[in-house]
């Protein structure tokens, strides 16, 4: 298996050198999505939480990067080791807070924070630091080769931290945290019992899905060269559960299809005009939760396990 997600990715690299940069940009754009479905796939499907947080998480590794390299002279790759640490701290305390209550709680714990987090960035105290309302613009990542395209060098250097990063958690799911987080998700009072710390596990895996997410924010901030207030709402956490659900929360190849949803699936629906786009978006979706509640990636496997059944 691992020898067909090497083969993938290095596919999906040489790929990227016989299309147009606009295409490469785009699939660069989806590649970062599903950084940051990674990410909910840990701590959603995982470890058995719920977040709306996750755009918050998202916006502090976009400002870490632009704040870093706005305010100070270090290289602008030092965004992309400063975001997943952000990301993790805030991850991990706000899975303190809302990690020890049940899914209502956690929902309503997360609601607040993502509501909050785009008029923290407007605070008069730090708006020397943020911007306030007009944001902040950074630089993207100089190439280290003056051969490649800005968008080029943005999809191979996402891309190795999406196979980097598919990578750690695919060991970490197999690891022994890997299966205190699902105790916790299945049966806390039984994992509590095992003497697991089940408030300690879910932090942590809030603080892990925190790093993933900030660092998708820190990469999309790069992409765009811009982070604003406006950017972080309420309505970016629920278009990443979206990709979530539809891809699949408990398979990491769903973080991708998902990613993939997100980013191109708008353009299939985006012909009908913007009324009926926006119908028919809502209704395929709501048809993809009652068809395939694993996801895509769950139907898939589901089908696979048919057809391997029906040999001779």
């Amino acid at each position: 298996m691992r020898t067909v997600w090497t083969m993938g990715f290095v596919a999906a690299a040489a790929l990227s050198f016989c299309l147009p940069d606009f295409i490469v940009f785009r699939f660069t754009q989806a590649a970062i999505w599903s950084i940051a479905l990674v990410g909910l796939v840990m701590l959603c499907g995982v470890s058995g939480q719920f977040s709306f947080a996750q755009a918050a998480l998202f916006g502090i590794g976009g400002y870490g990067a632009a704040i870093l390299g706005t305010h100070t002279s270090l290289s602008t790759y030092w965004g992309m080791a400063l975001a997943p640490v952000l990301g993790f701290v805030a991850g991990y305390g706000l899975g303190r807070v809302a990690g020890r209550h049940n899914l209502w709680t956690q929902a309503l714990v997360t609601y607040a924070f993502a509501i909050a987090f785009p008029q923290l960035l407007r605070w008069r105290p730090i708006e020397q630091w943020t911007g306030g309302v007009q944001g902040l613009y950074l630089d993207f990542p100089t190439p280290p080769i003056d051969a490649l395209s800005n968008d080029r060098w943005a999809f191979l250097m996402v891309l190795s931290l999406l196979a980097v990063g598919l990578w750690l958690a695919h060991n970490l799911i197999d690891s022994r945290a890997g299966r205190a987080m699902k105790a916790a998700r299945d049966q806390d009072l039984a994992a509590a019992a095992q003497g697991i710390k089940v408030s300690q596990v879910r932090a942590t895996a809030s603080g892990i899905a925190g790093a993933y997410l900030a660092l998708a924010g820190c990469l999309s901030a790069y992409q765009f060269g811009f982070v604003g207030p406006t950017t972080y709402n309420f309505a970016l956490s629920v278009q990443m559960l979206f990709g979530l659900v539809v891809g699949g929360m408990y398979s990491l190849s769903g973080a991708i299809l998902g990613g993939l949803f997100l980013q191109f699936f708008p353009d299939v629906t985006a012909g009908l005009g913007k009324g009926l786009s926006a119908l028919l978006y809502a209704v395929l979706l709501i048809a993809a939760m009652v068809a395939m509640p694993d996801g895509v990636a769950g139907a898939l496997s589901r089908l696979a396990a048919r057809i391997k059944l029906r040999r001779p």
